[in-house]
């Protein structure tokens, strides 16, 4: 195990700017929207998401996870290199505008919150995704369980590398750092451009399939149950650019301590928001979304595994003609999902 650079505890408040935008893609959003089976037409027809008062293609919930990979590596690899492995345990995405086609996203990354539990860090990653114009479109909040050698078998770092793919350092680095005129850690310069939050999915009328008047609380959601092989979890590694060898190779999930291969959390994550979306028919009426992940869904070589998907109206407020969904998610009768909770406004 290679020592943290820094008291992680010390680092709260750690934070950049990705060094460039990342412009989303109109084959990016059809590939992400395959990797978590979410076939809205919004996601692949540029008239279904006109209908819907788009630009161009909109994005699923979670495609502004792919965007965190790539920013977050420097804090990955530079500042958290006390661990030996991370285990994502909860998200939340706070929607503000939708992300279309053609759109050049800047990410803002901080290490939010550290805290000591049964021995062990939990982090909080937070970023801040804005447009070109300075606007805040989605925040996104990941908190992970860091693992030191401790608490995994002893080669499982050296087996990881032995596997993973060509052209992918993952090598820590040590961060240079200097401390801002607020006292926390920074590596750049304010930008020039001051962010600000954008109203839109707040102000913006939507065009859900039910208006507010058709929902109560105690109404289900249309069950759903999705069909999970392990090409389905190779073909989302390599759309989403998580490479962890867990979700497809036996020998690294076993020295992890796991039974199986197991699905990505953000690909259940994104199943749980498809299912949602789908039910709402406006993806962007999905106004926030919250996900504790509890167990795992484990994926046999030889056959196929699904998760089901069940939800319901926990509350409504006519004031803002919003609701909020209760969604359990469960596979080989495990719930996947802890508390998780999706933030929806209605026509």
């Amino acid at each position: 195990m290679v020592e943290a650079a820094f008291d992680v505890a010390g680092l709260v408040g750690y934070r950049y700017r990705a060094d460039d935008y990342y412009e989303v893609g109109r084959e990016k959003i059809r590939e992400y929207a395959r990797a978590v089976q979410d076939f809205h037409p919004a996601h692949w027809s540029e008239a279904a998401a006109g209908e819907l008062g788009y630009a161009g293609l909109i994005a699923p919930t979670t495609f502004i996870s792919t965007v965190a990979m790539l920013a977050n590596r420097r804090l990955l690899e530079t500042v958290m290199t006390g661990y030996d492995v991370v285990v994502q345990t909860d998200q939340v995405f706070e929607m503000y505008a939708p992300v279309h086609t053609g759109d050049q996203l800047v990410s803002d990354v901080e290490l939010s919150s550290v805290r000591r539990v049964a021995g062990k860090d939990l982090l909080t990653i937070t970023n801040t995704f804005l447009d070109r114009s300075g606007e805040i479109v989605q925040i996104m909040h990941t908190t992970v369980l860091g693992l030191t050698s401790e608490d995994v078998e002893a080669d499982l770092s050296e087996r990881v590398e032995r596997v993973i793919m060509s052209g992918l350092d993952t090598t820590p680095r040590t961060a240079t750092v200097a401390a801002g005129a607020d006292g926390l850690l920074v590596t750049d310069p304010d930008s020039e451009t001051a962010a600000r939050l954008s109203t839109l999915s707040r102000t913006r009328v939507p065009r859900t399939a039910l208006r507010f008047e058709d929902v109560a609380v105690g109404d289900e959601l249309p069950a759903r149950s999705v069909k999970l092989t392990r090409g389905d979890l190779v073909n989302y590694a390599g759309v989403s650019g998580d490479a962890n060898p867990i979700h497809w190779h036996d020998g690294v999930a076993a020295l992890a301590g796991l039974p199986d291969v197991i699905a990505h959390g953000m690909l259940t994550m994104g199943l749980g928001a498809g299912f949602v979306t789908g039910w709402l028919g406006d993806p962007a009426a999905l106004i926030r979304y919250g996900v504790r992940l509890s167990n795992y869904a484990a994926i046999e070589a030889t056959s196929a595994g699904s998760v089901e998907f069940t939800g319901r109206v926990k509350s409504v407020d006519p004031d803002t003609r919003t609701a909020v969904v209760v969604i359990v998610a469960k596979s080989a009768g495990r719930k996947v999902f802890g508390l998780t909770t999706a933030n929806v406004r209605l026509a």
